[in-house]
C-alpha cells in the first residue's frame, strides 16, 4: 500500500482535468447561462431574508415591550414571499443541473468509446477489461454526479458568500474583522487537508478499476477456476484485492471527512465571537438587537457554505481523480493514421510477401527473426510449430494490429504501410480460437461482416459450415436471439457460427488460427471440404497445431523461435525426416 500510494503523490493536473471538463459543458453555454441566472437569483432571494427578519425584530422597542404588529407581519410575509420563491428557483436548478450532466456524461460516454474503437489492439492486450469498464462506468459516473450536485454547490457557495459578506459589512465593519482570522485559517486548514487527500482519491479509483478487472477475469475463467479447484485460492486472492481497495477508499474516505469537522468548528467559533463582540456593541449603543440578529444569520450564511464546500471537497477530489482516469484513457494514443500516400486496396489477388521481418512486442523481447515468406494467390498455407514460436504473431503482422519493426509485408506488391488499414483489414475473413458471438440472433451474427446479407446466402454459408441443421432446430431457427457471447449454445456450435461468418464475408484473403480446435473429427474433416471448396482463388492462411487438419495444404510453413525453419508439402516434409517429422511423429505416435 505504502509504494502503491508514493507512486501517486506527484500532483495532479487539476487545472487540465477542470478545462476538459469545462469544454464539455460549454456545449451547454445557454442551459448553463440558465443555470447561473438561476444560482443568482435564487440565492439573492435567500439573502433578503435576515435584513427583513432584523426589521421585524426591531419592531420590538426594547424595555417597554411594545410590539409594532403591522410591522412584523410585513417583514415576515416578505420573508416568506423571498424564501418560496428561492425555493422554486432552487428547485428547478437542480433539474437543470441534472439535465447538463445528463448530456455531459452521455457525450463524454460515447467519446471514450469512440476513442476505444481506435485504440491498437497492443493498449487491449495491455489493459484489464474491468479497469477499461471501470472507467466508462463507475469513474464517469462519479463525475455526473460531481457535475449534478458538487457544481451547485459552489455556485452557491461563492454567490452566497460574498452576498453575506457584503451585507455583514453594511450591517457592522468593525465585527467583519473578526472573520479575517477565521476565515484564512479555514482556508488554510482546507488546502492543507485536501492537498493531503488527493493522491488518496487517486488511488482509491485504481485499486478499485484492479478490482473491476480481476473480478472480470475471475468470472470469466470459472470453468477453468472450478477444474482446478482454485475456488479457495481465489477467494484469498480476491480478499487481498478487495482488501486493498477498501482500505483506499477508507484512508480517502476518512482523511477526506476530516475538513467538514474541521471548519464547521472554525465556523462555531466565529459564531461566538460575534455574538460576543456583538452584545458589546449593543450594551454600547451602537447596534441594534435587530441588526446583531441579522449579522448573525448573515455570518451563518457566510460561514456556513464554506463548511459545506469543505464537505464537499473530498468528492471533488474523487470526481477529479475520476475525470482525470477517463481523460487518460482518451489521452492514450489513438491507432497511427494511415500515411498520407496510402492507397485502397483493390481488386486483391492475395500475393502476400514478407521480407527480412523483425519484430517484438518490447524491445527488451524479439519474437520474429528475419522472417521470409510468400503466399502465392490462391493458395493455402498452413503455418505449424510449437507454442511460442510466433505463429499467431505473424497473423497480428498480417492484418497491421502490429507493425514490424525491420522488413516488409506487402499484398500485391504493396508496402502494407503504404495502403490504408480499413481496406486491407477488409482484404481479409478471420476465424479465432476464441470465438466471439455478441448478443443477437443467428442471422446477425453470421452476417456481421456483410451488410445486406439476405437469408439465403447465410442459409448457405451456414450449410458450408455444417451448422445449417442445427440452426433450423432452434426454436426460432435463424431468428434464435443468442445470449451474451453464444452462451446458450456448445463452444463446437460457435465456431461453427463463426466460420459460417468467414464464409460468407466475400474476401480474397482468408486466416484460420485454430479455427477447429472444438469441433470432432469427422465435422472437421467436412469443414476442410467445405472450406476447400468455397475458398478456390483465395489466399488461406490456417495455424493448427493438429497436423492432420493441414496435410493437403498447398504449401506448410514449419514455424520455430520466429524464423521458418522448413516448407514444403506434408508429403516433402515426412520424407525429409526434419522438424515437421518430429513434430507429426509425437502427435501420432
Amino acid at each position: 500500500m505504502a509504494g502503491g500510494q508514493k507512486k501517486y503523490e506527484k500532483p495532479t493536473n487539476r487545472k487540465g482535468t477542470i478545462l476538459r471538463l469545462g469544454r464539455y459543458m460549454i456545449q451547454y453555454k445557454y442551459l448553463m447561462l440558465l443555470a447561473l441566472v438561476l444560482t443568482i437569483g435564487s440565492n439573492l432571494l435567500a439573502l433578503v431574508g435576515p435584513m427583513l427578519s432584523g426589521y421585524a425584530i426591531d419592531a420590538i422597542e426594547p424595555g417597554t415591550g411594545k410590539v409594532v404588529f403591522s410591522q412584523v407581519f410585513y417583514y415576515a410575509g416578505l420573508m416568506v414571499v423571498f424564501y418560496v420563491c428561492s425555493s422554486v428557483l432552487s428547485y428547478i436548478l437542480s433539474v437543470l443541473m441534472i439535465h447538463i450532466s445528463r448530456k455531459v456524461v452521455c457525450q463524454m460516454r460515447e467519446d471514450v468509446f469512440a476513442h476505444l474503437m481506435e485504440l491498437p489492439v497492443g493498449y487491449f492486450d495491455t489493459h484489464q477489461t474491468g479497469d477499461i469498464i471501470s472507467r466508462i462506468s463507475y469513474d464517469i459516473d462519479t463525475v455526473n454526479t460531481s457535475l449534478a450536485n458538487d457544481l451547485i454547490q459552489i455556485l452557491t457557495t461563492l454567490i452566497t458568500v460574498v452576498g453575506a459578506f457584503s451585507m455583514m459589512i453594511v450591517i457592522s465593519p468593525r465585527l467583519v474583522l473578526i472573520f479575517a482570522i477565521t476565515v484564512p485559517l479555514s482556508i488554510l486548514m482546507t488546502k492543507f487537508i485536501t492537498g493531503k487527500t488527493r493522491p488518496l482519491f487517486r488511488l482509491r479509483s485504481r485499486k478499485l478499476g484492479e478490482l473491476n478487472g480481476f473480478v472480470e477475469e475471475m468470472i470469466s475463467g470459472q470453468r477453468t477456476l472450478k477444474a482446478y479447484h482454485q475456488e479457495e485460492n481465489t477467494i484469498g486472492k480476491f480478499d487481498g484485492r478487495n482488501e486493498e481497495a477498501v482500505e483506499a477508499y477508507y484512508r480517502a474516505e476518512y482523511y477526506g471527512s476530516v475538513v467538514g469537522p474541521a471548519v464547521n468548528f472554525i465556523n462555531n467559533l466565529s459564531l461566538a465571537l460575534v455574538s460576543m463582540f456583538g452584545a458589546l456593541l449593543f450594551l454600547a449603543g451602537q447596534m441594534s438587537i435587530g441588526s446583531i440578529s441579522s449579522f448573525i444569520l448573515y455570518s451563518r450564511k457566510f460561514s456556513g457554505p464554506i463548511n459545506e464546500a469543505a464537505n464537499i471537497m473530498s468528492e471533488l477530489q474523487s470526481a477529479l481523480a475520476a475525470a482525470e482516469r477517463v481523460f487518460n484513457m482518451m489521452d492514450e494514443p489513438a491507432e497511427a493514421v494511415d500515411c498520407a500516400s496510402a492507397r485502397k486496396l483493390t481488386d486483391v489477388a492475395g500475393d502476400v510477401r514478407l521480407e527480412q521481418v523483425r519484430f517484438g512486442y518490447t524491445k527488451e523481447q524479439t519474437i520474429i527473426r528475419g522472417l521470409n515468406l510468400h503466399a502465392a494467390p490462391g493458395k493455402l498455407v498452413a503455418i505449424v510449430g510449437p507454442t511460442g514460436a510466433g505463429k499467431t504473431t505473424l497473423i497480428n503482422l498480417l492484418m497491421r494490429f502490429y507493425d514490424v519493426d525491420e522488413g516488409q509485408i506487402t499484398v500485391d506488391c504493396h508496402a502494407v504501410q503504404k495502403v490504408t488499414r480499413a481496406s486491407l483489414r477488409r482484404a481479409y475473413a478471420m476465424v479465432l480460437q476464441d470465438t466471439w458471438l455478441f448478443e443477437g440472433t443467428v442471422f446477425e451474427n453470421i452476417a456481421y461482416g456483410r451488410q445486406g446479407a439476405t437469408l439465403e446466402e447465410v442459409a448457405d454459408a451456414a450449410r458450408a459450415a455444417k451448422i445449417h441443421s442445427y440452426i433450423k432446430r432452434l426454436p426460432q431457427g435463424y431468428d434464435t436471439v443468442l445470449t451474451d457471447e453464444g452462451t446458450n449454445i456448445s463452444k463446437g456450435q460457435k465456431q461453427l457460427l463463426t466460420i459460417a461468418r468467414a464464409m460468407l464475408l466475400d474476401a480474397p484473403m482468408l486466416i484460420f488460427d485454430e479455427a477447429t480446435s472444438n469441433v470432432d473429427t469427422r465435422t472437421e474433416q467436412q469443414i476442410q471440404q467445405a472450406m476447400r471448396r468455397l475458398m478456390e482463388h483465395k489466399t488461406c492462411f490456417v495455424i493448427a497445431h493438429r497436423l492432420s487438419t493441414i496435410q493437403n495444404a498447398d504449401v506448410i510453413l514449419v514455424v520455430n523461435h520466429g524464423e521458418i525453419v522448413e516448407q514444403g508439402t506434408h508429403g516433402e516434409l515426412m520424407e525429409r525426416q526434419g522438424f515437421y517429422y518430429q513434430m507429426y511423429r509425437a502427435q501420432f505416435e
